[in-house]
């Protein structure tokens, strides 16, 4: 065979020979430790995982190596598009799950990421402790520790780093130790320790294969209390239509209930085609009319200047506005006429009313999200949001958002906070669980829920633990409305004074978000036969409401949003933990922040027409108390402070008397409150 062959024959094996060269194997070296199982990381980190400003945003992972030897690991932490990162340290929980916790101080996205190291002195401070316990001879061993702090110090020098003062110094107290025992005091002590932990050369260190975004919303995203009220309504007289100026008088009402946010359904101008009339006699109200859409306002209910005045006036007394932003149209919306691209017409020429056969709404026309609808109706929605964003609203909640295309909300959510990161979405979607998930992932800061719905101790308890288990917390946080203009339930029309009592304590406790529309505080129950709606339903007509009316239960609602505020507890969605009560129709409860410096107990009886006891357990064991202790408390119903003994108590409880018990127990390791 001739040098050309031979040549061709070695390229030919050239190319088929694996590639093992020195730069691949490097390659492999890195990241010896490994880093898995995440923790939160929505959908392999394709969404942000949500956090809250000033709250601990706790981060978990699997975090192991080969061998025996001793590894760390640090939580980083940035905002977005920040290059250098913030360190905080990690701690092993158990089998090799690791736990870090930051505090984010700023609305916005932020990412973040995991470190793990060998740790040298870590592993020469474990091997050496076994061997002096065992009694062998460790002055060789303790040479080797010096000789690593040294090390320390010289890498320190080299790089002009802090800490060279406190780093001689204990080269120094080695140098001059008494004997082995002196040394090793030394070596082992957590000055020490800190050191070396702090300043040591980080041996294979490995890092996440990417960061992981999160997005931090301020507090309100979380913690809120809303109050939803039709404006037309707010005159309290059916000869008068409700102004804003009207819901500027309503404001001291809803502040002394204790809600901060006030909700409006619609404030746009009403279609008049097809309008519909008393206790719904065809179908729901639409958005537009000849005096504008939804960048407008209903003549009736004033102008821009009385609208700036309300959302001022609430300013002052502590409550946020928010608006309605429902994507529909009457028939006589000017977007109609302006934009015909961006409705469905059928073959004769008409155009094509909302239907959810065999419902048919002739009032309601919707718009399509595609073809020739992209991008201007996406723009023009944008705007709608900004144009109200303009004119101070920052929480809107957002109309049946199940029902328009997932990638529209997730770009309208991100133009919008690209601008503005303050601003608060909710999503009313009542529809498949996916499908509320997947609208809290792609930026959603609130969804409704199922709790409407949720009645029996099995279906809270099991329910509940859905929400809060898992990435649940980071991914959708629940706004428990107890009942909504849309919504009437059966459980109310039936429960008498009782059922609003205890649900309202449910809803205020078990989320930290919770809602009701008005009418609850007076018990307002009166049903369409067979369903979940109102009788002369406010959405169709005026009401006159009177607040005062006897069996109330506004002392009720103060209460429980005033423990909310006065409990970080309730502020919350973790620390959630349901306890044994041997009756099933007794609901009982903790809430309680991680260091169980503030920890309340609950109690429900959730039947609303007998009493009901129970044998409960005080929770001792959550203390480290035995099951014989004393543990101290208050009844946050009576104000009375008590002390239980051991671990069993019993508790009776009465639909009208007392259908709730709430109790705060106190640490017995922190001070008293």
């Amino acid at each position: 065979m001739d040098a050309r062959g031979r040549s061709r024959r070695t390229a030919a094996r050239s190319r088929r020979a694996p590639v093992h060269s020195g730069e691949r194997s490097a390659a492999f070296a890195g990241n010896r430790i490994a880093i898995e199982a995440v923790s939160p990381l929505i959908d392999c980190g394709r969404f942000r995982a949500k956090g809250i400003v000033g709250q601990r945003f706790v981060v978990e992972a699997d975090i192991f190596c080969d061998g025996h030897g001793q590894i760390g690991a640090a939580l980083l932490v940035r905002k977005a598009g920040q290059t250098s990162w913030q360190q905080l340290p990690m701690r092993l929980v158990e089998n090799d799950r690791w736990r870090g916790a930051a505090v984010f101080d700023a609305v916005g996205g932020h990412e973040f990421s995991l470190v793990a190291w060998r740790d040298a002195f870590a592993t020469w401070q474990d091997e050496v402790a076994k061997k002096h316990a065992a009694g062998l001879p460790i002055t060789l061993e303790l040479e080797e520790g010096r000789l690593l702090v040294e090390q320390v110090l010289a890498d320190q020098q080299a790089g002009a780093r802090v800490d060279k003062t406190a780093l001689r110094a204990l080269v120094a107290a080695l140098k001059t130790a008494s004997g082995d025992g002196d040394m090793f005091a030394t070596l082992m002590s957590g000055s020490a320790t800190d050191l070396m932990r702090r300043l040591a050369r980080r041996d294979d260190l490995s890092e996440l294969e990417r960061p992981v975004s999160v997005w931090i919303d301020r507090d309100k995203a979380m913690f809120s209390a809303w109050y939803e009220l039709f404006p037309r309504s707010t005159s309290l007289s059916l000869e008068r239509h409700g102004t804003f100026d009207d819901v500027i008088e309503r404001l001291g009402y809803v502040h002394d209930l204790g809600f901060d946010v006030l909700y409006l359904p619609p404030v746009h101008p009403i279609g008049r085609v097809n309008r519909k009339g008393r206790n719904n006699s065809l179908a729901p109200y639409a958005i537009g009319a000849a005096e504008g859409g939804h960048d407008a306002i209903h003549p009736e209910l004033g102008d821009f200047d009385s609208f700036k005045r309300l959302v001022a006036a609430a300013g002052e007394h502590g409550i946020e506005i928010a608006l309605d932003f429902a994507i529909q149209c009457s028939p006589d919306h000017p977007w109609i006429k302006q934009h015909p691209e961006w409705f469905s017409w059928r073959p004769d020429g008409t155009i094509r009313f909302a239907e959810n056969p065999p419902k048919k709404y002739e009032d309601i026309v919707n718009v399509h999200f595609y073809g020739a609808a992209m991008p201007s109706l996406w723009l023009e929605l944008r705007d709608v949001v900004m144009f109200w964003v303009a004119h101070g609203i920052r929480i809107f909640r957002v109309d049946n958002p199940h029902t328009k295309p997932l990638p529209f909300w997730e770009w309208l959510i991100d133009e919008v906070r690209g601008r503005h990161p303050d601003v608060i979405f909710l999503a009313e979607a009542f529809t498949r669980p996916k499908m509320m998930r997947r609208l809290a992932k792609i930026g959603f800061s609130q969804s409704y829920t199922y709790f409407t719905w949720r009645n029996t101790k099995q279906e809270l308890t099991a329910y509940l633990s859905e929400l809060t288990g898992g990435d649940g917390p980071y991914v959708m946080r629940p706004n428990f409305f107890v009942n909504t203009p849309d919504i009437n339930p059966v459980f109310l029309q039936t429960s008498g004074r009782a059922g609003y009592r205890t649900r309202a304590l449910l809803a205020a406790s078990l989320s930290p978000a919770w809602g009701m529309y008005n009418g609850f505080e007076i018990c307002e129950g009166a049903a369409l036969p067979g369903k979940e709606e109102y009788l002369d339903s406010e959405k169709y007509q005026l009401r006159a409401w009177d607040f005062d009316r006897p069996g109330h239960i506004k002392d009720d609602i103060r209460f429980v949003n005033r423990i909310r505020q006065e409990h970080p507890a309730l502020q919350q969605l973790a620390g959630l933990r349901f306890y044994n009560a041997w009756n099933d129709n007794i609901l009982y409860y903790a809430k309680f922040t991680a260091d169980l410096a503030d920890f309340v107990l609950f109690a429900v009886n959730l039947d609303p027409h007998q009493p009901q006891g129970a044998a409960i357990e005080a929770p001792l064991w959550e203390f480290g108390l035995p099951d014989n202790a004393t543990i101290e408390g208050r009844d946050l119903v009576t104000g009375v402070d008590f002390s239980w003994q051991g671990k069993t108590q019993h508790v009776w409880l009465t639909p009208e008397e007392r259908p709730y018990a709430v109790w705060a127990l106190y640490n017995p390791a922190t001070a008293r409150r």
